[in-house]
């Protein structure tokens, strides 16, 4: 008999999936099953999983484990590379213990250096990322996605053919229509869910790890969050934020706290815990499995790439289907790239969307909750005036 469950019911079991999912990566590692755990969206799970892997986020967003990294590493470096490496010396990442293998990714200096340093205790692979989305950068990342393939099948001694890879091709192209269904409820006005119950599940779904299973749930959550919304009263309306930026998650989740609980509500998140790397699909019609990986992941409009056009018309696109008020920028501290990058995208808000921008530079500590309640209640009055 299946049990109905209640919406906060469902947003709370997604929020505390991360923490449901650590038995279960032990059993996985029990039964012999290969763990491959990866801190970034370039990582092109598809590989992993034709080799009958369980690939898994690793753990990067506490501050708790930032103390840990800082008796070794500078203090002044981005918050999410002293997390990640904190939670890796100090063992307190289930995913990262039962890892068999970390992949990682040449994308920002900092992160290069910590897989250097990773690298002292625990096995990691590391693709060189092209950082200008040109024909000759996608034909040097196509030949990384075979290369780790090919590191794949000598380290795990087995073999991983192209029908396998067009099988994995399905199950994530089928996460991702699950995911983007979901979160396009938020076109709805007003909106049906809250944003923070809404990132619950979007952080939540990374650890679901039942890969054959997760696109099922999620979209019988979209069919339950949408038939209440026509049998039950409405919300109010609340200024429409669209966030960009940094990964969020974790600790970082007090911006959209601070953001809802001064009026506001975020209905898109661009960034990488969002819309950024769900929009696209890998091309089952591609004949070239490698080449259809390559194109769908090379070209997320990362601000590590130069220039980042895939980011503003991304961008562009949810401003308009979302009904966005304003747009708020999450800036980890020593984040270059995104602050960088954070002009352009202010000038692109402002000047050709016309609608207001706020940047906010934080980091995991909770020190700043007080300024951030009081930028974000004046950012919503001031879309409330508007």
């Amino acid at each position: 008999m299946n049990i109905i469950k209640e919406l906060p019911e469902i947003f709370e079991e997604f929020a505390e999936q991360k923490k449901q999912s650590f038995l279960t990566i032990k059993e996985f590692k029990e039964k012999g099953t290969p763990i491959i755990g990866a801190y970034c969206s370039y990582f092109p799970r598809e590989i992993a999983i034709a080799m009958g892997a369980v690939p898994v986020g690793l753990c990067s967003s506490s501050e708790e484990t930032v103390q840990i990294a800082e008796s070794i590493l500078p203090k002044n470096i981005c918050p999410l590379i002293k997390s990640s490496y904190g939670y890796a010396i100090s063992d307190r990442c289930p995913y990262f213990h039962f890892s068999d293998l970390v992949v990682g990714e040449t994308t920002c200096d900092g992160k290069k250096k910590m897989y250097e340093m990773m690298a002292e205790f625990k096995d990691v692979f590391v693709m060189e990322l092209p950082n200008i989305q040109s024909e000759k950068g996608l034909e040097l990342w196509k030949q990384e996605i075979i290369r780790l393939k090919n590191y794949l099948e000598e380290k795990f001694q087995v073999v991983i053919t192209e029908d396998d890879i067009k099988h994995a091709i399905q199950i994530e192209n089928r996460r991702r229509i699950a995911l983007k269904r979901l979160y396009e409820v938020m076109k709805l006005d007003p909106v049906p869910v809250m944003g923070m119950e809404l990132l619950d599940v979007l952080y939540g779904s990374k650890y679901k790890l039942n890969l054959e299973k997760v696109s099922e749930e999620l979209d019988a959550l979209t069919n339950q969050i949408l038939e209440e919304y026509e049998e039950k009263p409405k919300k109010e309306h609340r200024p429409r934020i669209l966030i960009t930026g940094c990964p969020i998650g974790g600790d970082s989740k007090k911006v959209v706290k601070a953001i809802e609980n001064n009026g506001g509500v975020v209905v898109a998140f661009e960034n990488c815990t969002g819309a950024k790397v769900i929009d696209k699909l890998v091309d089952e019609n591609n004949p070239d499995v490698y080449d259809a990986i390559a194109k769908k992941y090379f070209y997320i409009g990362c601000a590590i790439m130069t220039p980042n056009d895939n980011r503003i018309e991304l961008l562009g696109r949810m401003i308009d289907d979302f009904k966005v008020d304003g747009v708020v920028e999450m800036i980890l501290s020593g984040c270059h790239s995104v602050q960088m990058e954070s002009i352009s995208v202010r000038n692109f808000v402002n000047e050709e969307k016309h609608i207001p921008y706020l940047d906010i530079v934080t980091d995991y500590s909770q020190g700043d909750i007080g300024q951030l309640n009081t930028r974000m209640a004046a950012f919503i009055e001031m879309l409330r005036m508007k």
